[in-house]
């Protein structure tokens, strides 16, 4: 059979943040490719179009789509641009409705039947690794009884069936290695300190045993832990470069350093094959030590993730926030004298936050020297976190303001009232958060080297027109000047 995974284009919706957003947001569809490969394995013709990637508008996509012939279409969608995949599958079948559409990802998998819609034929819930070839065999054949397939849902005489829950992929080293052959791989670049990289993504392990309110983690059952064979992740690294020459690597997985055994494993692994990479990832400043840090950059690590989230000691329970504060002073200056590139996350707007808890974290971060970087997200309720029931049942000082899944997104757009601030006060301490950093002349230049000269002129126009708005915002920093 022919397969097409289609991947529209997101980033737009940021509007003034697009440029930052693609600069961090071009990465390959990894859920795609790792399908592809499966679809592959059992014979089938793959074929995916990645319309961000290639700058393909919706329009365009469906003339690609079309074009291409295929037997069924695959496509996925996250809370905040599920109405995109939607309007894509609508314009589809608006040209051809006879060409089924299977449909994937976070989004239906937390919503499920409130999710599909009369555009989609079948969806997948959860993993798929295991439901997805069941289907292609039943599919191909012309069977329609879907029942036994695990994690479907799927239409009979007009009515939604959800067959049950998933099964859960145990041994994660049985999946083949992603169908990355079916991009073009040139044009996944990412900002780095050490310039713009060509970089495929890899994951060691899968999965995170914490519970943080703002993530989905039940509902997607992310808590079940697995583990790669070092050796394996390695032979797909060497495989990478032989076959596309690229040597940067971004880490899936949720918590990097969890498994220090694991990790340091893959590292002796890097530094006696002598695979000249770098890599970066995601961790909790409380996982990693001075020893650790020493023998990853000797791999090849460049950059590390941290969640910093907040300073308030009251709103980091209620998240449960596990990381004591210190932490990442700690490990921001660990990172720096080994001149590591470290990213510090910050939420705005979560339970419990007030202006003077917000105040609270932006003077910490405006007088922590250690910190060279902060990103300066508003926290959005995704349904199925914690944080989206707390959010509708008005606990903790939350209220959730709107309905439209389009509207949660993390820059300039908000869409609770937490205590006396509204959504619009909320963009307005976002933005506050930004001139609080980047305002600082020693932080321009890691800005220069990730984001480029365009990235940097547009970031100074921003931090310009808000600087105008600071002091009305904060009245009390006029009295003090």
């Amino acid at each position: 059979m022919k397969i097409l995974f289609l991947y529209p284009s997101w980033t737009g919706e940021y509007k003034l943040f697009s440029h930052f957003a693609k600069k961090a947001g071009v990465w390959p569809p990894s859920n795609f490719t790792l399908l592809a490969a499966i679809s592959e394995q059992h014979g089938h013709k793959v074929t995916i179009i990645d319309a961000e990637a290639e700058s393909i508008s919706v329009k365009k996509l469906i003339e690609k789509a079309l074009s291409n012939g295929p037997d069924i279409i695959g496509l996925g969608g996250r809370s905040p641009f599920f109405h995109l995949t939607r309007e894509l599958a609508m314009g589809i079948k608006k040209k051809n409705e006879k060409i089924p559409i299977a449909l994937g990802g976070q989004h239906i998998t937390i919503m499920k039947e409130e999710a599909f819609f009369p555009c989609f034929d079948f969806a997948f819930i959860g993993e798929a690794e295991k439901s997805w070839p069941q289907f292609l065999e039943k599919f191909q054949k012309g069977d329609k009884d879907f029942s036994e397939i695990k994690g479907l849902i799927y239409r009979q005489n007009g009515k939604s069936i959800f067959t049950g829950h998933w099964e859960a992929t145990r041994d994660i080293d049985s999946l083949p290695f992603p169908a990355i052959h079916l991009l073009d791989t040139k044009r996944y670049r990412i900002g780095t300190l050490r310039g713009a990289k060509n970089f495929t993504t890899i994951q060691t392990v899968r999965g995170c045993p914490w519970k943080c309110i703002f993530c989905a983690s039940s509902a997607l059952n992310t808590t079940v832990m697995r583990r790669r064979s070092p050796k394996l992740v390695i032979k797909e690294m060497k495989e990478v470069i032989a076959r596309y020459n690229i040597r940067h690597f971004i880490f899936l997985d949720d918590i990097l350093t969890l498994y220090k055994k694991h990790i340091l494993e893959i590292c002796d692994l890097i530094i006696n094959e002598k695979l000249q990479i770098t890599f970066e990832g995601g961790t909790r400043a409380n996982l990693i030590n001075e020893d650790m840090i020493k023998k990853m950059k000797e791999a090849g690590l460049i950059r590390l993730s941290f969640g910093l989230e907040t300073v308030d000691d009251e709103m980091r329970k209620t998240m449960n926030k596990k990381v004591p504060l210190e932490a990442y002073s700690t490990g921001n200056r660990i990172l720096n004298k080994y001149n590591i590139e470290v990213c510090n996350s910050v939420m705005i707007g979560l339970p419990g936050e007030t202006r003077e808890t917000v105040k609270k974290t932006l003077n910490w971060l405006r007088n922590t020297r250690e910190v060279k970087q902060a990103n300066f997200a508003i926290a959005v309720p995704y349904p199925g976190t914690e944080f989206y029931r707390m959010a509708k049942e008005g606990e903790h000082g939350v209220r959730l303001i709107a309905a439209d899944f389009s509207k949660y997104r993390r820059y300039g757009s908000a869409v609770t009232q937490i205590n006396e601030l509204g959504p619009e006060d909320l963009i307005e301490l976002q933005n506050e958060g930004f001139i609080s950093i980047y305002s600082a002349y020693w932080r321009w230049l890691p800005m220069l080297r990730k984001n480029g000269i365009l990235g940097v002129v547009l970031m100074f126009i921003r931090l310009f027109k808000l600087t105008v708005r600071r002091f009305s915002f904060f009245p009390e920093e006029a009295k003090k000047s």
